[in-house]
C-alpha cells in the first residue's frame, strides 16, 4: 500500500472536466485507488463518488493505492491535482 497527502492546487478543484480526467487516469491503473477527504473515502475510479466529495482548491486529500502499480498511480494522480486541465 502506498499513500500520499496532497493539497489540491488546480484552480477548479475536482469538478467538471477536471474530475473526468482524474477518474479516466485512475482507471488506467490496475491498483485499487482511494481518495480520502474530511474522513470520507471514495473509490478514485468512480466519477460520482469523487464528485460527491466536493473537493475545492486548497483542500488536503490523501491518495491511497494498493496493487502492482500503486506508486505510479498515486504520483500520476497527484500531478493532475496540481494543475488545471482544459
Amino acid at each position: 500500500m502506498y499513500s500520499k497527502e496532497i493539497v489540491v492546487r488546480c484552480e477548479s478543484g475536482l469538478h467538471n472536466k477536471q474530475v473526468t480526467y482524474f477518474v479516466q487516469k485512475a482507471n488506467e491503473f490496475k491498483s485499487s485507488i482511494w481518495l480520502e477527504s474530511d474522513n470520507r473515502k471514495m473509490n478514485a475510479k468512480s466519477l460520482l463518488g469523487i464528485m460527491s466529495l466536493g473537493i475545492v482548491t486548497g483542500t488536503t486529500v490523501t491518495l491511497v493505492a494498493s496493487g502492482p502499480d500503486e506508486t505510479e498511480a498515486v504520483n500520476a494522480l497527484e500531478e493532475l491535482l496540481q494543475k488545471d486541465i482544459y
